[in-house]
């Protein structure tokens, strides 16, 4: 008997989409930045007097 050569599938880590948080700016004309940030303290050095940083949940669409 032999022992299959394929090569195995990585394995996968899952993550619960209700916990993946959008960081972003909402500018001081009420639009969001056009660009994301990779954190709240990355978007908090970006943004200037008058803009507020959001974080929301795209799965539930609800602000954080």
């Amino acid at each position: 008997m032999t022992v299959n050569s394929f090569p195995r599938a990585p394995e996968l880590i899952w993550v619960d989409p209700r916990e993946e948080i959008q960081v972003g700016v909402m500018m001081a004309d009420g639009r969001l930045a056009p660009r994301t940030f990779s954190s709240r303290a990355e978007a908090e050095a970006w943004a200037q007097d008058g803009e507020e940083v959001v974080e929301w949940n795209l799965v539930c669409d609800c602000d954080m």
